[in-house]
């Protein structure tokens, strides 16, 4: 079933709308969720829970080109949550590894004006990745947006680990350098 048929079911309130976005996003959003969360389980309830948030969601939003994208930062956001209280009782674990890499090039906090930077600094983020290569830019958004491992995305590109950690090193130098040109404090 096509984004636009599946999003005009959730704008009916038809609630098979939940059974046709499993049916098509199953295990993208689940290997999404396990790729930050690192347990099966958690994963299946991070996914079960992005079909309560994308119902609850739908209407306003219309996500009718953009589903999976839609779909995919609500599965996101809530590993994200649920790592962080898992985390607030240990210490560890890959996202926050991630997170200390890339903080380091982009600037965050949290004043309420920062909120209104967000839109230009995702659009400076847009056009350094439009400035990648391809294979720069697959490599940045599967490790910072879909937590891949340096060893999946290894495999995944056939490179060697060795080249996948220099290119990230090396963008991440990049972005730092683009963002403090165009006068971000990081």
């Amino acid at each position: 079933m096509e984004d636009a048929a599946i999003v005009e079911l959730y704008l009916k309130r038809d609630e098979s709308a939940i059974a046709a976005t499993a049916k098509k996003y199953s295990s993208r959003l689940r290997k999404l969720a396990l790729g930050i969360l690192s347990d099966p389980g958690t994963a299946e309830e991070c996914e079960n829970d992005t079909y309560l948030r994308a119902w609850e969601l739908i209407p306003p939003h219309e996500p009718r080109s953009c589903l999976f994208p839609f779909l995919g930062r609500i599965t996101r956001h809530l590993a994200i949550d649920r790592l962080r209280r898992e985390q607030s009782r240990k210490r560890s674990g890959n996202c926050l590894e991630l997170t200390r890499e890339i903080a380091e090039c982009i600037p965050g906090g949290e004043r309420a004006e920062e909120a209104l930077e967000a839109e230009a600094l995702r659009q400076s983020i847009d056009a350094f990745l439009a400035a990648c290569s391809e294979e720069q830019r697959r490599l940045f958004v599967r490790r910072y947006w879909f937590f891949d491992s340096i060893p999946e995305l290894s495999r995944r590109y056939g490179l060697s680990q060795s080249k996948v950690k220099t290119t990230l090193f090396r963008l991440r130098e990049k972005l730092r350098e683009r963002l403090e040109a165009e006068g971000y404090i990081l």
